[in-house]
C-alpha cells in the first residue's frame, strides 16, 4: 500500500508540472491577472506535491532516535501545504487589489486550454481522493482536496476570460474570489493537521468500535478504558482491561488475541497496547441453570431451559442484578453445551454453578479457557445456591 501511495504522489507532481506549464503559457500570452494567479497557485501545488512525496517516503521509517517512526511527518507536510496555500492567497489578493491593470488578450485556443486544465485535475482528484481514503493518508487526501479547489478557481478564470471576450472585465473580481476559496481550504487543512500534531484523540465512533471488539473477547471481564490517537495515516490504540484469569499463559494469549482483533476490525492500526489490570472487579456474575423460571436448579447444563444471571457484590454478597433468561440453544441437537458456554461467556459470567458433571467435556474446556470458574452444587433452588456461595465466601474470608 505504501508504494501505491507513493505512486499517487508522483502522479500529483507530474499533473502539477503539466498544469503549471499550460497556465504559464496562458499567463504569458493573455496578460490575465486571474491566469497569473492560477500559475502561482500551480507552483505552490507543485511544491506541496513534492513535499507530500517526501513525507510519504519518510513517514514509516524508524531509527534509534525515532523508535516509533516518523508518522507525523505527513501531518507536518499537510501543515506546510496550508502555509503555501495562505501564501498563494496573499499573492493573489495583493495583485488583485494593488497591481497595475493591463490589457487582457483572449483567443479561442486559450479557452480550450483552460477546459483541459479543468478536466485533468478534476479526474485525477477523484481517483487520488479514493486512494488517500483507502490508505488513510492525510497528505494524499489534502492534495486531492486542493485539486478540487484548483478546479473551482480555474473555472473562475475561465469565466473571467469569457467575460473579457464580451468586453465585460471581471478579472480582478475572479482573483479576489479565488483568494476567499483558497484561504478557507488552507484553514481546514491546517486545523486537521494540528489536531494530529497535538495528539487529538480518535473519534468517538472509532473508540466505541474498538471497545466493542475488546469487550467481545471471552477472556475480558471488564473494559476499564479505551483511548487512541492518529499519527499521520497510522492509528495507535491503548486499553485497560480486567481479565478473568491471571494465569500468565492465558493473559499473554488474550492480549495477543485482542491486538489481532483490533487490527482486523480497524484499518491502519499500527500499535495496540493492552494494559492488564489485576485488581478484581467489585462484583461477580453467577450463572445457574434452571429447570423453570421460578428458580428450581436444573440437573442439566446445555439442556437447561433457563439460566439465572445474578450479579453479586464481592464486599458483602449483596445482589446487584438478577435476571432469568431462556436458553436459546436448548433445542440444538449437536454441541449445544459448547454454544451455551460461549453464550454465558458473552454475558460476562465469572462463575457457573451447576449440578451436571461437565468435566472432560467441551463446555468445561470452553469455560476454563475463558477463565470462568465451574462449581458443583447440590442445592435444589437458586436461593439455596446463592446462600451456599455466601457461606463459602465467609468461610474463605
Amino acid at each position: 500500500m505504501v508504494m501505491s501511495v507513493e505512486r499517487w504522489a508522483w502522479g500529483s507532481v507530474a499533473i502539477n508540472v503539466v498544469l503549471a506549464a499550460l497556465h504559464g503559457l496562458l499567463a504569458a500570452t493573455s496578460g490575465s491577472l486571474g491566469v497569473t494567479a492560477e500559475l502561482v497557485h500551480n507552483v505552490a501545488d507543485l511544491l506541496a506535491a513534492a513535499a507530500v512525496l517526501l513525507g510519504l517516503k519518510v513517514a514509516a521509517r524508524k531509527s534509534r532516535a525515532f523508535p516509533y517512526g516518523l508518522y507525523k511527518v505527513e501531518n507536518l507536510v499537510a501543515a506546510g501545504l496550508a502555509g503555501m496555500i495562505f501564501f498563494t492567497a496573499y499573492e493573489i489578493g495583493r495583485d488583485a487589489l494593488l497591481g497595475a491593470a493591463g490589457p487582457v488578450r483572449v483567443d479561442w485556443w486559450m479557452l480550450a486550454v483552460l477546459i483541459a486544465t479543468l478536466a485533468i485535475p478534476l479526474t485525477f482528484s477523484r481517483f487520488e481522493l479514493r486512494a488517500g481514503q483507502a490508505a488513510n493518508s492525510p497528505a494524499l487526501i489534502a492534495d486531492a482536496r486542493e485539486y478540487r479547489v484548483h478546479v473551482f478557481t480555474t473555472g473562475l478564470v475561465f469565466v473571467s476570460l469569457v467575460s473579457e471576450w464580451f468586453r465585460f472585465p471581471v478579472d480582478r473580481l475572479a482573483a479576489l474570489a479565488i483568494v476567499v476559496v483558497i484561504v478557507k481550504t488552507g484553514w481546514d487543512l491546517l486545523a486537521d493537521a494540528m489536531r494530529v500534531l497535538l495528539d487529538a484523540s480518535l473519534d468517538a465512533e472509532t473508540l466505541a468500535r474498538v471497545r466493542a471488539v475488546i469487550d467481545g473477547d471471552p477472556a475480558v471481564a471488564e473494559v476499564k478504558w479505551v483511548t487512541g490517537r492518529n499519527a499521520g495515516r497510522f492509528r495507535f490504540v491503548e486499553a485497560g482491561v480486567v481479565l478473568r484469569s491471571g494465569e500468565l499463559t492465558k493473559v499473554e494469549a488474550a492480549v495477543q488475541r485482542i491486538e489481532a482483533a483490533v487490527r482486523a476490525a480497524e484499518r491502519h492500526v499500527e500499535r495496540v497496547l493492552v494494559h492488564v489490570e489485576q485488581a478484581p472487579s467489585a462484583s461477580i456474575r453467577y450463572a445457574v441453570p434452571l429447570a423453570d423460571a421460578s428458580g428450581t436448579v436444573s440437573p442439566h447444563f446445555g439442556g437447561a431451559p433457563y439460566f439465572a444471571l445474578v450479579t453479586v457484590r464481592r464486599a458483602d454478597g449483596a445482589v446487584e442484578a438478577h435476571e432469568v433468561i431462556a436458553n436459546p440453544w436448548q433445542g440444538e441437537e449437536r454441541a449445544k453445551g459448547i454454544r451455551v458456554a460461549e453464550w454465558l461467556i458473552a454475558h460476562k459470567v465469572g462463575v457457573v454453578l451447576l449440578k451436571a458433571d461437565v468435566r472432560g467435556k467441551g463446555p468445561a474446556y470452553v469455560l476454563r479457557d475463558a477463565g470462568v470458574e465451574q462449581r458443583r452444587i447440590d442445592a435444589g433452588t437458586l436461593s439455596e445456591a446463592l446462600a451456599g456461595e455466601r457461606s463459602r465466601s465467609r468461610l474463605r474470608a
